[in-house]
């Protein structure tokens, strides 16, 4: 089994409850993620017709919520091709029929990938992270592949659970710079507070 099978494994079960209930499953971080995304863009007044690119979109959600704000021109990436067929049957239930989904390796885009004022990440970077073959390597290619579809200027705004603000500037300090941490829901352990989630929006130098 390659390592990412499971992942399409659990978007086959999405898909099948989804086909049955025409529920749209796991939204791998929750509620409060998407709306700390959406707020930092209309916060920025970024303009809606930005193009804007979701790095392993998964079940499509944060698309449609983004579709919802006004949003008009999404694409969304994902290597599963069960969560991109997830996510058309989502897009279908929501009458968004203008946010592009394509099955994509982002560690080897196609050449068509690129040009984008904005790249949304929510757990694709940490999935690349715990690959057991070779993720140092992969991070690396991760990295470079950001920097061929983000535009000069633009802005990356990445979720993750596995890293540090500090480890994330160190992974991302070829090419980008941080503009800002969004605030994340805080928990304490043994006196300690300490981040489950950390969010920050980087700029393309």
């Amino acid at each position: 089994f390659p390592p990412d099978s499971s992942w399409d494994a659990a978007y086959e079960r999405e898909l099948q409850t989804f086909q049955d209930i025409g529920d749209t499953g796991e939204i791998w971080f929750g509620e409060e993620s998407m709306t700390r995304i959406i707020r930092w863009l209309e916060k920025h007044k970024v303009p809606v017709d930005s193009s804007v690119l979701d790095i392993g979109t998964g079940n499509g959600v944060l698309l449609v919520e983004l579709a919802k704000s006004g949003y008009m021109n999404l694409t969304g990436i994902d290597y599963s091709p069960s969560a991109i067929q997830l996510s058309e049957k989502v897009r279908e239930k929501e009458g968004m029929f203008h946010i592009k989904l394509k099955v994509e390796d982002f560690l080897a885009p196609s050449a068509e990938l690129s040009g984008f004022d904005i790249c949304i990440d929510k757990g694709t970077f940490d999935a690349v992270s715990l690959d057991p073959s070779d993720a140092a390597g992969k991070r690396k290619l991760y990295v470079g592949s950001l920097r061929r579809v983000l535009k000069p200027q633009g802005f990356f705004l990445i979720t993750s659970c596995n890293w540090t603000k500090e480890e994330l500037l160190n992974e991302f300090r070829e090419g980008f710079e941080v503009l800002e941490e969004l605030p994340t829901p805080k928990f304490c352990f043994g006196g300690r507070i300490g981040n489950s989630v950390t969010a920050l929006v980087f700029q393309r130098k």
